[in-house]
């Protein structure tokens, strides 16, 4: 150990300047004027894992951004683990709102400020420099490596699921460790073991031809705003609890140890409450906040549109109005048979003078779930007990990441998160910023990590 952990403190002061460099490159997947500079992203980290010491690398194609793949397999009869992250970034907009320029990163109080820092670069960094390390130390990994490094996280990783699937041999392994994510806080570890899965809806109604003069034909035909408005109010009751018929089938019920677990961090409603400026939480009844976030499915009505939206008046009866439904899923559910259900509950509640279709849009997920006593989660726990000096928490997320499931039904793996970036820091937004402390904690832990990975059995 000491001779990795010494080879670590004498780099860091490179390894830093190494990160400033890769926050420099505007890998944004969103924005195609910059498809070069992701692919350009994509070619820095294949240099890096280059002269890390890790073999076979190179940029694979995937008919969108591409992904970087290497690998270090030489530790027969030991795991193979495939280390996961992502080089692209959100864009950076509004840019007024940055300190200083997204992608001129600067060092201020041990963080760096950079779009990218936190969300995904300094976090998937971090593996590679520890490979680094334990090559230039021990000469050999403790079991068999292989990265896969995407850069079309941020859009969806639309490509991915053909890809993965035309791949499954390549990137064949018995765990994946993904190196994007975070901690609790600074001073308590925690692993993600649950996602949300998703799908979405939009719902168009429409009544009459054309737009009515509303004093002419109201009161004799049907508004189609108001039959939205009695299709959206039939899918909820006032206890929280979704009435699409079908909706919660397949659901297995919370166990009483997923239900510590849950319970386990630290909530305070109220400080919710205030930061979110409301004057009371609202759920499915028995259900507690964090188990509605966490582990129960949800039916938001994210956009509601129709008639006449500018100032003043306009006395018309529209002839259509539209709303977009996004529903959070949990293991159990099918993205593709809760569409269908919320397609027959609305034909089923579409008043009569309205005509009611129901569209599917292009976010859908599985919802993802690993055993917290997974032979990868064991490891993870034990190295970030010895790190905090604690256990950690076993959370979940109200988000949701595709690619795990995609890894699990492609290549019949789990993967565990083990990542170090924290919820201050400001992902997605300006001012986005990584603790150097956090940068070198990361790099310590994946040696520890991939040591302790080698002495498992899968």
């Amino acid at each position: 150990m000491a001779d990795w952990k010494a080879y670590l403190d004498e780099q860091q002061g490179r390894y830093t300047d190494e990160l400033l460099e890769f926050l420099r490159i505007p890998s944004i997947s969103a924005l195609p004027e910059h498809a070069g500079d992701v692919r350009r992203a994509g070619e820095w980290v294949a240099d890096r894992l280059r002269a890390a010491g890790v073999e076979g690398v190179r940029l694979l194609e995937t008919g969108g951004h591409p992904v970087v793949y290497g690998e270090w397999l030489h530790a027969p009869g030991k795991p193979t683990v495939m280390i996961y992250g992502h080089f692209d970034t959100q864009p950076a907009d509004p840019l007024e709102l940055w300190t200083s320029p997204p992608f001129e990163p600067q060092i201020r109080d041990g963080r760096v400020y950079a779009r990218g820092a936190s969300d995904d670069k300094g976090n998937m960094l971090a593996p590679i420099l520890a490979v680094e390390a334990l090559l230039k130390t021990e000469g050999r990994l403790p079991l068999n490596v292989k990265f896969f490094f995407e850069g079309q996280e941020e859009i969806g990783s639309p490509q991915l699921p053909e890809f993965v699937a035309a791949n499954r041999e390549l990137f064949a392994c018995d765990l994946v460790v993904s190196s994007d994510g975070g901690q609790w806080s600074e001073t308590e570890p925690a692993i993600l073991v649950g996602l949300r899965g998703g799908v979405a809806v939009e719902i168009h109604v429409r009544g009459p031809n054309r737009d009515l003069h509303s004093g002419m034909y109201g009161g004799a035909v049907q508004n189609p705003i108001h039959a939205l408005a009695a299709i959206l109010a039939s899918m909820r009751g006032d206890d929280g609890v979704i009435r699409v018929e079908g909706f919660y089938d397949g659901i297995p019920p919370l166990t009483e140890e997923e239900r510590r677990q849950i319970a386990a961090p630290p909530f305070d409603e109220e400080e919710l409450m205030e930061d979110l400026g409301v004057d009371a939480l609202w759920g499915e009844a028995g259900y507690t906040p964090r188990e509605r976030m966490w582990a129960r499915p949800t039916l938001e009505v994210v956009g509601v549109w129709g008639g006449f939206q500018g100032a003043g008046i306009k006395t018309v009866l529209p002839s259509e109005a539209h709303a977009k439904i996004v529903c959070r899923l949990v293991p159990g559910q099918d993205p593709a048979k809760v569409a269908d259900a919320i397609a027959e509950h609305v034909a089923r509640n579409t008043p009569p003078g309205a005509q009611a279709t129901v569209q599917r849009l292009g976010f859908t997920a599985d919802a993802y779930l690993m055993p917290a006593d997974h032979w990868g989660n064991k490891a993870v726990s034990a190295v970030l007990t010895e790190m905090y000096g604690r256990e950690p928490y076993y959370v979940r997320t109200g988000g949701s990441i595709p690619v795990c499931t995609l890894f699990q039904r492609h290549l019949g793996a789990y993967t565990t998160n083990f990542a170090f970036g924290l919820d201050d820091e400001r992902a997605h937004s300006p001012d986005e910023f990584f603790r150097l402390s956090s940068f070198r904690r990361g790099q310590e832990g994946y040696c520890k990590l991939l040591h302790r990975l080698g002495e498992q059995q899968s």
